[in-house]
C-alpha cells in the first residue's frame, strides 16, 4: 500500500504528535508512507529515521492553484493508493488535486461541530464530493458527522490517537511556587481560556466545596489572568485557594503534582490531550461528557464523568475524591492502565491500517 499524507508540523509547542507516531507505526506495518510537510519542521528527522519519506511542501492557503498542481503531480508520479489529509488547507487542495485520479481520499477530523450539511464552506472540506472517507479522533466526532455527511456510515470511522507512557516522564512540579501548601489536595485544570472550555463552570464549582478543607486549585493555560477570570475567582468563597499559573511549558509536570485533573468543557471537544496526560501520570480525571472526553475513561472506575455545565456535579466529584484518597489513587492508577491498554500508539496504527485496507477493497 502506498500512502501520501499531507500535514503540518511547524508548531514547536507540541513535542509529541500522536498522529505522527501513527505514520511511523504504519511504516512498521509495511505501508509505504510519504509525507508532504514543511522540511524545516522539528519532527522531520524522526520521520526520516523511521522510514517516512518527506516531501518539503505544504499548502499555505485553503485554496491554492499552485498547491493543487503540486499535489496532483505527486499523486500521478507516485501512483498512490490513498491520500490522507489532516487540516483544512491540506483537505481542500488535496481533494481538488485528486479529481479524476484513482486514489482513495481520507480526511481527518479532530473535534465535533462546525461541519453542517447546510453550510456551503463545509463542501470544501469534509463534505466535499471527492472525499471517500473520514477518520475521526473519537466516536462523538464520528456520530456528529453521521448527521451531515452523505458518505456511508462505514466510511466514517474512529481511530483514537495513541499515546505511550514513555512520553510522560516529567517529575512532579513544586507547586509551592504558586502558593500551594505542601499538604494540599490539589485539583489541576489545564485549558486555555476559551468559552467552550468551561472555566467559569469550574470556578462556580468552588462555591459548593467546604471552605475549611485543604482543597486547592491550580489553573494552567493562556488567558487565565483575564479580567473575566479574575472577577470570577474574586467572587469565589475559596479565592485564596485558587492559584493561577497561566501559560506554562511545564504543564505536564504541574498536572503530575495534582491529585485530580478537571476539564469542564461545555462543547466541541475532540480527544483532549490534557486529559490523556493527566491519566498517563496516574492523576484521577473529572471530565464533562462532551466530544471524546468521556470516551477516555470509565465513569466511576478510571475517572468521573459529569454533564456539561454541571458545576454541582464537578464539586461533588472533587469532594468525593478528597474525602476518599484511596479511591482517588485507585482511579488514577486505573486511568494510567487504561491509556496504556486502550489508547496506545500500536493500536492506533493497526486500526488505521485495518480501515485503509477496507477502504481500498471497497468500490
Amino acid at each position: 500500500m502506498k500512502l501520501l499524507i499531507i500535514s503540518s508540523y511547524t508548531d514547536t509547542w507540541n513535542s509529541v504528535r500522536p498522529e505522527a507516531e501513527i505514520f511511523i507505526g504504519l511504516v512498521k506495518l509495511g505501508v509505504d508512507v510519504t509525507l508532504m510537510t514543511e522540511g524545516s519542521a522539528e519532527y522531520v528527522p524522526r520521520f526520516r529515521e523511521h522510514g517516512v519519506k518527506i516531501i518539503d511542501f505544504h499548502p499555505n492557503k485553503k485554496f491554492q492553484w499552485s498547491a493543487i498542481k503540486t499535489i496532483r503531480a505527486e499523486l500521478k508520479r507516485g501512483g498512490y493508493d490513498a491520500l490522507y489529509m489532516f487540516n483544512n488547507k491540506a483537505i481542500t487542495n488535496g481533494l481538488f488535486a485528486a479529481i479524476g485520479l484513482p486514489v482513495k481520499t481520507i480526511s481527518y477530523r479532530g473535534q465535533t461541530g462546525n461541519i453542517y450539511w447546510y453550510d456551503p464552506s463545509s463542501y470544501l472540506t469534509h463534505l466535499h464530493p471527492r472525499l471517500d472517507a473520514i477518520i475521526c479522533v473519537a466516536n462523538a466526532v464520528r456520530d456528529d458527522l453521521y448527521k451531515h455527511s452523505s458518505l456511508p456510515n462505514n466510511h466514517i470511522t474512529t481511530v483514537y490517537k495513541g499515546h505511550s507512557l514513555d512520553w510522560y516522564t516529567d517529575a512532579p512540579a513544586d507547586l509551592s511556587q504558586f502558593g500551594v501548601p505542601r499538604d494540599a489536595f490539589v485539583v489541576g485544570c489545564i485549558a486555555n481560556d476559551r468559552p467552550r472550555k468551561g472555566l467559569p463552570v469550574l470556578i462556580q464549582a468552588t462555591h459548593y466545596l467546604p471552605t475549611d478543607s485543604n482543597i486547592h486549585f491550580v489553573l494552567v493555560g493562556s488567558g487565565m489572568d483575564s479580567e473575566r477570570i479574575k472577577t470570577l475567582i474574586e467572587q469565589s468563597p475559596m479565592k485564596a485557594c485558587i492559584h493561577v499559573a497561566g501559560h506554562r511549558k511545564d504543564a505536564p509536570a504541574i498536572i503530575n503534582a495534582c491529585q485530580v485533573s478537571v476539564l469542564p468543557s461545555i462543547k466541541r471537544e475532540g480527544l483532549p490531550k490534557t486529559v490523556i496526560e493527566a491519566m498517563a501520570y496516574g492523576v484521577a480525571p473529572i471530565v464533562s461528557d462532551t466530544g471524546g472526553s468521556a470516551e477516555l475513561l470509565i465513569d466511576g472506575e478510571s475517572g468521573v464523568v459529569v454533564r456539561p455545565g454541571d458545576f454541582e456535579a464537578i464539586a461533588k466529584g472533587i469532594h468525593r475524591l478528597w474525602e476518599n484518597p484511596d479511591e482517588c489513587e485507585r482511579m488514577g492508577t486505573a486511568a494510567r492502565v487504561r491509556i496504556a491498554e486502550q489508547f496506545n500508539t500500536e493500536k492506533s496504527a493497526a486500526d488505521t491500517k485495518i480501515f485503509l485496507d477496507f477502504l481500498l477493497r471497497s468500490k
